[in-house]
Formats: structure tokens, sequence, C-alpha cells
């Protein structure tokens, strides 16, 4: 009888084992995309002389102008202030997660590329202009333009000048071993014009020797021009010509030998220029990581990608340099625009993407 039982038990298991259902295999998880970063094969994070350097002293050391509104200048409180200040400060936000932490010295203009060169400075940041000669000869790199720029002149309204072209035989005041020096020279030989060249040291004295009437014209930069007219004893009584006689893209330097260094530099400036693409700024830019959804923006801000390490930065460094100094249309105008004695326009210093299209433009953070 037992045996009987155990052969239908065994009957009826080996039936339900052919009839049951197989369970359904589950189907693979379709493949994430690939999220590029710091751990992505084929990308690694690389190191800076430079970057230790400023950690191990716990401060960026930058060169600044001497004094020029709006891109450097001690306020009432002596401290520095400008355009050239601030890039200086986005870096220092993003290497040390602090604007302040920066050492600023004055740098003459008759020895701009000495202190960068000896290693006195870690950046320079006096409105340069990027020439093929100082690019290619002085052991120096120019990582990104900050400002687009060009030589002009600025003359007394009373003069009743509409052109430079009108110059001729003029009095011209000119910052000695300077590309305004050269490029006058240039200017005026083309057009087969002559003219006398009043050579000045700074800046300053080419102002002080233009209001006392020592020279018809001043010429620099256009930015220049329209600082010193800011601080002019009738600023209203002089104009800057609409000439423009050369193209002037300034921005910081660094030594070529610490090519990381010039890129945490570049990114610096990028994130800023992103971080105005992108409709951020410093007063929302903390509200904005909390709720922002867009991939770029999230990338940009260390939510997402893990990129900042393949520059040995933190995750967070951009988030931190606009939510400090602040993103780049803040800078323009709080230092050179509507917001300053200068009331430079945007002109070519607009993004690529304005109704007005300019050259400010930024590669992707990806």
């Amino acid at each position: 009888m037992i045996r009987r039982l155990l052969a239908v038990a065994a009957v009826g298991t080996f039936l339900a084992g052919c009839g049951a259902p197989k369970p359904a295999e589950k189907e693979p998880a379709p493949a994430q995309p690939a999220k590029v970063g710091a751990t992505q094969p084929g990308y690694h994070a690389a190191k800076s002389a430079t970057l230790e350097a400023v950690r191990r002293r716990g401060r960026v050391a930058c060169g600044i102008h001497p004094g020029l509104p709006g891109f450097a200048l001690k306020d009432a409180r002596g401290e520095w202030r400008g355009f050239d200040v601030d890039i200086c400060r986005a870096v220092a936000a993003a290497t040390l997660g602090d604007a302040n932490k920066v050492d600023f010295t004055p740098i003459p203009n008759n020895d701009r590329f000495g202190p960068l060169q000896s290693g006195r400075v870690d950046i320079l940041s006096r409105n340069t202009s990027e020439t093929f000669a100082r690019d290619a000869g002085l052991g120096l790199t120019f990582p990104v333009t900050t400002y687009y720029d060009g030589q002009g002149f600025l003359v007394a309204k009373a003069l009743g000048l509409s052109s430079a072209e009108e110059l001729s035989g003029a009095r011209i005041c000119v910052q000695d071993a300077t590309a305004s020096a050269g490029n006058v020279e240039d200017y005026f030989r083309v057009r087969g014009m002559t003219f006398q060249p009043l050579l000045v040291r700074s800046e300053a004295e080419a102002r002080k020797k233009f209001e006392a009437g020592e020279c018809d014209a001043f010429t620099s930069d256009v930015s220049a021009l329209a600082a010193a007219r800011s601080v002019l004893g009738a600023p209203g009584a002089y104009v800057i010509l609409p000439d423009v006689i050369s193209k002037e893209p300034l921005g910081p330097v660094v030594r070529q030998n610490d090519p990381v260094w010039a890129d945490i530099v570049r990114w610096s400036v990028y994130a800023m220029i992103l971080g105005e693409e992108l409709g951020l700024s410093s007063r929302t830019v903390e509200q904005a990581r909390e709720t922002v959804a867009d991939p770029e923006a999230r990338r940009l801000l260390g939510l997402e990608g893990d990129l900042g390490p393949l520059l040995g930065l933190k995750a967070d460094w951009a988030y931190q340099v606009i939510r400090q100094v602040g993103a780049y249309h803040e800078l323009f105008r709080k230092d050179l625009g509507a917001d300053s004695a200068l009331q430079l326009d945007r002109g070519l210093n607009a993004l690529w993407s304005a109704p007005r299209p300019g050259l400010m433009y930024a590669p992707p953070m990806r």
C-alpha cells in the first residue's frame, strides 16, 4: 500500500513539473547613458603645482593695476574693487571656497610680467591684451578673454572732432612701453598722417597731462579711456571718438608651465559666463541648487557629473564662484556698465545668444 502511494505521488510530482509554467525571465534594464566625470574611463584628474601652492598658502596671489576705475581701485574702506579684482576673487572661490582669500599686489606697467614670471603672483589680472609676442615669447599664457576691447581716442568736446582721421598733427598722450604706443604709430603711418607723441609712464600721468591741456588727445583702450573720463574734473566735457584702431582682447595671464592652473583660471571665468547663459545669479543660485532640473545647470552647480575633481577642485566649485562673486552680467553691470561710473555698453561683450549677439561664449559643461 505504501509503495503504491509513493509511486502515485512520484508520478504526480513528475506531471506537475512537466505542466507548471516557468517563471518569465526579466528583461535586462536598459543601459544608462554614461556620465562623464573624474571616475569615467579615459578621464584623469590632473594636478597643478600652482594650485597646491595656493592651498598650502591659503591665499591666491593676484597682480592688479595700481589704480584703474572699473577694473582695480581701492574704495573708501581701502578694499580693492573692480572687474579685474573680481576675476581673481572668482579663482579664489573656485580653488579655496572663499572669494576673500586673495592677496592683491599692484603691478606697475613697466614690469607687469616680471612678478608673474618670478612666481611672486599666481595670476596677473591687469587689463592686459593678448598679442602674439606676449603669448609666444614670455613663457606665459592667456587662458581666456574676459573683456573684448579696442584702442580709441579721448578728446575735448570743444574741439568739435568726429573722427580720429582729423587728428593729423595733434599732440597725443600715450603710455610708454604698451601696445597702445605701437598701435597709434601704425595708425598714423598707414594714413600718411603725423602726430606728436607725448610718452607717459602711467594712466594717471596721462590723465593729468591731458586735463591740463598738454596734449590734444589721450589714446588707450576704450575701457581705459572711459575709466579716465570718469575721474576727470568735468567728465561731460570729453568724448571718446567712434574710431577703434585695434583689437585688444583683455584677460588674465598665468605661467605657461602649469597648464592645469591655466584651465582652472579659464573655467572660473567660463563658470560666470555659463551662469549668465543659464539664468543664474548670485541672488538666485542658492535656491536654484535646490530646484534646478536643467542637466547642464546641474553639472555646473556640482549636483551631478562629478566634474570638479578633473581639475583638483571640489564638486561645488562653480556654485561657489557664482554665489560669492556673481555671474558675468553681474560683474559687468556693477564694475563697468549701468551701475558704474564708466557706463560702458555690453557691445562685443554680450553673450553669443543675446538679442544683440556679442562674443562671450563658454564651452559646454559636460
